[in-house]
């Protein structure tokens, strides 16, 4: 299935297959310690100051995201100070008009982040292997449009909202806390009494 974006950077691309997208993923590196099968990417709805896409970008950059992206709204590097380590230089960069507009790798899971009643709390929701999540704008919620899209959505157990690219950070880190390998927390304060053992491979298994 063949998907034209309406604006796509760094990528000099007209159109791009939905499944090409998807393989970033396994070609750059991803911090130490969170390894985890699968990818993700992140973006915001209507988002309008610059400095907070910065934040987020920076924070997806940082955490290992395949791809960033923005519906309905623009993100400027030159203007979001914020993203000191250029993330579009590094990771490609997604510019959607509308939700209808967005085009996501097969497989891939639409989840929005938002404070509804309704949402599964973030502690208790099990991420998808391929997953892309949408926060909405700073000073409002999520489309009806995009929120029809979406095949999940979360929220955080906080008393109100929070800073968007805080919010991005923080379901960032619950993916990278529940999917990664980490050595497990110890029943007294304080870190590890073990180091994480080494990965074992499994003989190959023969089908008939």
């Amino acid at each position: 299935m063949v998907g034209v974006f309406s604006r796509m950077y760094p990528l000099k691309l007209a159109y791009a297959r939905g499944d090409n997208l998807a393989m970033t993923a396994k070609s750059r590196s991803e911090p130490a310690g969170a390894k985890t099968r699968g990818y993700f990417a992140i973006g915001a709805e209507r988002i309008s100051k610059q400095l907070n896409v910065g934040n987020m970008v920076r924070s997806a950059h940082a955490f290992g995201a395949s791809f960033v992206f923005t519906v309905g709204a623009e993100y400027s590097g030159a203007e979001a100070h914020a993203d000191t380590s250029k993330t579009p230089l590094h990771v490609p960069l997604y510019h959607w008009d509308s939700p209808d507009d967005m085009v996501l790798p097969q497989g891939c899971s639409l989840v929005g982040v938002e404070l509804m009643d309704d949402a599964v709390d973030l502690p208790s929701f099990r991420h998808p292997l391929q997953a892309a999540y949408v926060l909405g704008p700073e000073r409002g919620e999520l489309s009806p449009a995009l929120l029809a899209r979406c095949d999940h959505v979360v929220k955080i157990p906080t008393a109100f909202c929070i800073n968007v690219a805080m919010a991005g950070a923080i379901v960032m880190y619950d993916r990278v806390r529940s999917l990664g390998r980490f050595a497990p927390r110890p029943v007294t304060a304080g870190g590890p009494v073990a180091a994480l053992p080494e990965h074992v491979h499994g003989a190959p298994k023969r089908r008939r």
